[in-house]
């Protein structure tokens, strides 16, 4: 329970209806949600308007409303709340619903388009070794010190958000590293929250069909550092073409890292195998267990906000050097026939290109590279040539899959890969809408020594299609089909 008057502090409001002092015994954006007491904020969303649904929030119990136009009737003894924008002031009401649960805990937001998840997950690994209690907000899961919660967005809405916080703040944990999605940003659902930090991985091609342009998707993230407060630090990718545009009007301190370039925090990598990274980290040698240049980089955003925060910086590297990374992110197994094969989430052109780029440099010969990639269904279109195309460069054989399909015919979204392909590419790649199939027909063409790439999916643990989410883990799939090859 809260005092309405309270959680509307910092809620610019245009005009109320009804008392404002009142007991609120719950937030709601969900009317199917409410029960008698709470109060329901009308949030206009991609899918669905709250506003249509005011009135049976009201039969449900509601007691007060927050919108953005009050509805044609307005019931007696109903608070009514008008703002300019709802989704915003639900930001600052659940910051405040929940007695403020970031502003006692330190609490980093990672975000960029392709790293976030390895990054939080190494930081919340990083800070437990280092003696602290910690939580972990992330696409993989969500976790308080070691318990595991189920995670079903990269970022939480605002009232499960604040809520996953309070709770985390109450168990103890005196650090939280979460990754702060574009969508999460854009549509407010950080709003409120007190950051000690925000570290910047990189940014590419991406949910275009949200933001519509590459500039506006730039924006948004940018925008998470403008909030910042000059308490926080800011740390970027020197080595990114818009790393230091996060910097530009931000008010935090600034600190940056890079491969290439000048910076805070520089690395160097000696040597790039199977076995790990050997790096030079500010000019201390480390021997890492993630590979590839790409966690390069995630290993020096992760020793930058660690220093940020004041840890010692060569206990952070002993502490680093023993640290795996998150699951379904570069996970290889290899057969007992000597076939290596590497689940990865990538599901980017840019993330897809990274991995492959990897794996190259990882030949010792001429092993055959053969990638299995599909596309996501209901999603940004303006990839799935671009996909398509910089696997077919990258490799030697290219089987063409389902992703997660959802709503969408995947022969469509298969179509849609094949544009970005030419006639001479034929002899290079196949369709096998089967995802399951896919796999195995990687397995079964793959000699020894070869490398497979099964990309998209990573750690996910479903195939959803049609709406409807069916049990399918790439990485299991694999393991099975290379058993199968060995009976």
């Amino acid at each position: 329970m809260a005092n309405l008057q309270q959680i509307l502090y910092q809620v610019p409001l245009l005009q109320t209806m009804g008392t404002i002092d009142r007991e609120i015994r719950q937030l709601r954006i969900d009317s199917r949600l409410v029960e008698p007491g709470d109060l329901f904020i009308a949030v206009r969303g991609s899918q669905a308007d709250g506003h249509n649904y005011i009135a049976a929030a009201i039969a449900a119990g509601a007691v007060a409303i927050v919108c953005e136009e009050f509805p044609p009737i307005t019931p007696e003894g109903i608070s009514f709340i008008q703002v300019k924008q709802a989704g915003e002031a639900l930001g600052w009401m659940a910051h405040h619903f929940y007695g403020n649960p970031s502003g006692k805990i330190t609490l980093v937001g990672v975000t960029g388009t392709n790293g976030k998840t390895t990054i939080a997950t190494l930081l919340f690994r990083l800070f437990t070794s280092l003696g602290y209690h910690c939580g972990l907000i992330s696409t993989v899961q969500n976790q308080i010190g070691n318990t595991v919660l189920p995670s079903t967005h990269t970022t939480p809405d605002a009232i499960h958000l604040n809520e996953l916080l309070s709770k985390m703040q109450q168990a103890g944990c005196t650090h939280v590293f979460m990754e702060c999605s574009s969508h999460a940003i854009h549509q407010n659902r950080i709003t409120g929250l007190q950051f000690a930090g925000a570290v910047f991985s990189n940014i590419t091609h991406d949910h275009l069909d949200y933001h519509k342009t590459f500039d506006e998707y730039i924006r948004v993230k940018k925008s998470f550092f403008d909030h910042l407060p000059n308490t926080a630090f800011a740390l970027t990718n020197a080595d990114d073409k818009r790393g230091m545009v996060m910097l530009q009007n931000t008010k935090a301190v600034r600190r940056t890292y890079s491969l290439h370039q000048p910076a805070d925090y520089k690395g160097k990598i000696l040597e790039n195998v199977l076995t790990g990274l050997v790096m030079l980290v500010n000019d201390v040698q480390v021997h890492f267990r993630l590979i590839g240049e790409f966690n390069a980089y995630n290993l020096l955003a992760v020793f930058g906000a660690a220093c940020s925060l004041g840890e010692d910086p060569a206990e952070v590297l002993t502490q680093l050097s023993a640290l795996t990374g998150a699951e379904g992110r570069f996970d290889y197994q290899i057969s007992a026939s000597g076939i290596i094969g590497i689940v990865d989430y990538a599901h980017t052109p840019d993330a897809v290109e990274n991995v492959l780029t990897t794996i190259r440099q990882l030949r010792r010969g001429n092993e055959s590279i053969i990638t299995v990639v599909g596309c996501g269904g209901d999603r940004d279109k303006t990839k799935r040539p671009v996909m398509a195309k910089i696997a077919v460069q990258h490799s030697n054989k290219v089987i063409l899959t389902s992703d997660n399909p959802r709503t969408e015919d995947p022969a469509e979204i298969l179509q849609d890969m094949q544009r970005g392909l030419e006639a001479a590419d034929a002899r290079k790649y196949l369709t096998v809408s089967d995802r399951k199939e896919a796999i195995k027909t990687a397995v079964s063409i793959a000699n020894a020594g070869d490398i497979i790439l099964v990309a998209g999916k990573g750690h996910e643990k479903y195939q959803e299609i049609k709406g409807v989410k069916h049990p399918f883990d790439d990485k299991q799939v694999l393991v099975e089909t290379f058993q199968l090859l060995n009976k």
